[in-house]
């Protein structure tokens, strides 16, 4: 199935969660998780099956001053 994760397009398994999909973009830590402009919680991502067409975003935090 297709899905959009941080604005480019992927091919990932029918019925991957938020986990799969992290690992295959192999991010590290830390990071927060929005799908289709909504924070999910990590203790979520395992559970969180994703649907065609959704839209994933893997935001690292900013620091600075």
């Amino acid at each position: 199935m297709r899905l959009i994760v941080n604005q480019l397009e992927r091919e990932v398994p029918e019925n991957s969660s938020i986990d799969d999909v992290l690992l295959l973009i192999e991010a590290t830590p830390p990071y927060a998780v929005a799908i289709n402009y909504e924070f999910v919680p990590k203790s979520k991502h395992a559970e969180a099956i994703l649907q065609e067409g959704d839209e994933m975003e893997v935001i690292a935090p900013v620091t600075g001053g």
